[in-house]
């Protein structure tokens, strides 16, 4: 994507570390000059950001475009799904390879690039491992050697499917901490679930309401005291993805008051939406908002807001994952078939910037660091993402702290068919979007390229050390708030 000069005029620059004003130049792809008074090179493309912030473009590190998962595949593909993150202010994007169990790792990673090639943002991946055997251990050397990734997901939930038993995460973490890479987790245990989803529908009910009593924050919280305790014995760090109850915040908090190396990912939903939607009359209401972990009791927000407030929580993402109406159908008469997943990856920055900054409890650079510096830094991108510097990538999103607008499945650029979100006005929208120094939305204008966007090789991480002081392997992000 080649792209001219494009001078962003007036503005306040925030990062993580400082807001100022200035104005920012971008030329081929880049940022190339950051200060007062720039000039607009001849033929320039000049932006008024006057009144507006300009901050790095958010990275969501938890999306999954063109999923098959539950016997279907997510309304969303690679192109969809990054032009409606385009037009949110979200640059960048970490989707998943999830293997199926025997599947060669290699073949599974090449087919989620053959996908992912329509897509209009920049774009990496984690890679599940979903089973272990010598091809696995090998894949995983091919992968953080080869292909740029430095992040591998343990599913602890998912039984009969691609569930990690503990045997497999002792050799996968053992593994990673040789490549240099970080483990990542989803934290449910998958055995109390099966069994609660059983006794739940013995029990007659068979609705959605059932989903959130099979997945109680305790199945969470186990899974995720048990993932921490693995990494903490191999010396590993570990990022543990949609935490969304107060018990598994403060499983990360006590390992990190311990010097333990472990990091938190919130979703935008599970700040703002509250488990009341699961007991709604309406099936296609109740359904659309399964997901897991569910939503939960407003005192889990509560927690997780100040979990962000305070570090022990790092990271923002959506987890986007959209089925629509007649997808989520097959689960009526049993919750337990009900394809888990929901949308968000257009709305996650505007959701966050009026339920954390303008009600006080984030300020703008915190919320640069949540929605894209910190996930920059602790997946090895930074300072090529996350902050707006020279050299850096031109994925800037200048924001309009002012404007308002209703959030709705009506002007949503996903293809999903319900919104989370529906409803809520919200209070700080992007005006304009830049993906490589181009001007991928203005004013409401989406104007994406298919294909455009570009694959992210992501360097393995530095040294770190054993509890006797000895050199283990490769394995800490860099310049990541401990």
């Amino acid at each position: 994507m080649s792209s001219s000069p494009l001078l962003i005029r007036g503005g306040t620059v925030v990062n993580a570390d400082r807001a100022f004003r200035a104005d920012v130049l971008c030329q081929g792809g880049q940022i190339v000059a950051v200060g007062e008074s720039l000039e607009a090179p001849m033929g320039a493309t000049v932006v008024d950001a006057g009144g507006q912030y300009v901050m790095p473009g958010g990275i969501d590190p938890h999306t999954h475009m063109q999923l098959p998962f539950m016997g279907t595949v997510t309304r969303d593909d690679f192109f969809s799904g990054t032009a409606a993150a385009l037009a949110g202010g979200t640059t960048s994007i970490i989707d998943f390879v999830i293997p199926d169990p025997q599947q060669p790792l290699m073949d599974a990673y090449q087919t989620w690039r053959g996908w992912a090639e329509k897509s209009c943002a920049d774009y990496g991946f984690h890679v599940a491992i979903t089973w272990w055997g010598d091809s696995v251990h090998a894949d995983m050397g091919t992968l953080v050697r080869e292909e740029g990734i430095n992040s591998f997901k343990h599913f602890m939930a998912y039984k009969n499917a691609i569930m990690c038993d503990d045997e497999t995460l002792v050799n996968s973490f053992r593994r990673a901490l040789e490549l240099g890479a970080m483990p990542t987790v989803h934290a449910e245990n998958g055995e109390l679930v099966f069994l609660l989803q059983q006794e739940i529908k013995k029990q007659g009910i068979t609705g959605p309401e059932g989903h959130p009593l099979s997945r109680p924050p305790a199945v969470e919280a186990e899974a995720a005291q048990r993932a921490i305790a693995i990494a903490d014995v191999l010396k590993v760090p570990i990022y543990v993805v949609h935490v969304s109850c107060a018990e598994a915040a403060e499983a990360i908090a006590r390992a990190r008051a311990q010097g333990q190396r472990v990091y938190g990912e919130v979703l935008a939903g599970h700040l703002v939406v509250d488990d009341s939607v699961y007991r709604d009359p309406r099936y296609d209401f109740a359904a659309a908002h399964v997901m897991s972990p569910p939503f939960r009791e407003k005192r889990h927000q509560r927690a997780l807001w100040q979990g962000l407030q305070a570090g022990h929580l790092h990271t923002t993402a959506t987890d986007h994952c959209t089925f629509c109406a007649e997808q989520k159908a097959v689960g009526r008469g049993d919750f337990s078939k009900i394809p888990n997943g929901a949308g968000g990856v257009e709305e996650r920055l505007a959701v966050i910037w009026d339920e954390g900054v303008n009600t006080g409890r984030l300020t703008p650079s915190e919320f640069v660091a949540i929605t894209s510096a910190n996930a920059a830094k602790l997946f090895n991108l930074y300072p090529r993402k996350g902050c707006v510097t020279v050299g850096a990538d031109a994925d800037l999103v200048v924001w309009d702290p002012s404007a308002t607008k209703t959030l709705s499945v009506s002007t949503q650029h996903s293809l999903g068919d319900f919104n989370v979100f529906e409803g809520r006005t919200v209070t700080g929208v992007p005006s304009h979007t830049l993906s490589q120094g181009r001007l991928v939305y203005a004013q409401g204008d989406l104007r994406v390229e298919r294909g455009s966007g570009r694959y992210l090789k992501r360097p393995a991480f530095g040294p770190t050390f054993d509890a006797l002081g000895r050199q283990a392997a490769l394995a800490q992000p860099q310049a990541v708030p401990r």
